[in-house]
């Protein structure tokens, strides 16, 4: 047990570099709300419905996070800041780092999956400040979720999805490889979808100015052995 929140606490620093020391990040209002959410998850789990939706409601008065009873949440779970909302059929698996006012929300029932009505969040994931991310969709592992971006499809593995609605950006391999992103969000703008978009297009303009290029010259040639040709015919003649 105390191993375990060894590991946990360091996992924290890992991914934060403000806290100085173990003892600071057990301050933290995300680790407060993890804990508190297991009490109520094993309350919600025995039925005891009311008593468990009781710790939900002091928990979130304390820390400012929302978490449903009923939430499915995996090892490690790192809440930066607050003012988070974890919906009651949501499943957060190991690793995963959410960032503030991000809601993990759901849709109606009848467009869900058995009931299922809010996200899995894979391994490794990492929600940007303000995403958000609603109905039973699957966020795959190590999937970034930028600042601000509402998702409302599957993300594949190792994405990084930025903008309303979501759009996966073409991201350069060093920045694929690093292990964490603060914020899911790379902040550079030749990541940014519209910077590479008009890259794109640029791209395309100077590929028809070549080809624009090329025709012409051939036309000039023909033109030119046309003329030669004509010469040669009014000398004989």
């Amino acid at each position: 047990m105390f191993g375990a929140l060894i590991a946990y606490l360091d996992s924290i620093k890992a991914r934060d570099p403000a806290p100085r020391s173990r003892m600071e990040i057990l301050l933290y209002p995300g680790v407060w709300s993890v804990a508190w959410h297991r009490l109520a998850h094993a309350l919600f789990r025995a039925h005891l419905y009311f008593l468990a939706r009781f710790v939900n409601h002091f928990a979130r008065f304390l820390t400012g996070n929302d978490i449903h009873p009923g939430a499915r949440i995996g090892r490690r779970l790192f809440i930066d800041h607050g003012f988070v909302i974890i919906g009651e059929t949501a499943q957060i698996g190991d690793d995963v780092t959410i960032y503030q006012n991000v809601t993990l929300g759901g849709t109606d029932p009848a467009n869900g999956i058995g009931g299922k009505r809010h996200p899995t969040i894979m391994d490794g994931a990492i929600i940007g400040s303000g995403a958000q991310v609603l109905g039973p969709i699957i966020v795959g592992p190590r999937a970034r979720i930028g600042a601000n971006a509402v998702v409302t499809k599957d993300v594949p593995e190792g994405a990084t999805m930025v903008g309303i609605p979501a759009r996966q950006m073409l991201v350069d391999v060093t920045a694929y490889q690093r292990d964490f992103v603060p914020y899911g969000t790379p902040c550079k703008d030749a990541l940014d979808p519209m910077t590479q978009k008009l890259e794109s297009l640029q791209r395309e303009v100077e590929r028809m100015h070549r080809e624009l290029d090329e025709l012409s010259a051939e036309h000039g040639e023909r033109v030119a052995q046309c003329a030669d040709k004509e010469e040669q015919e009014r000398g004989c003649a």
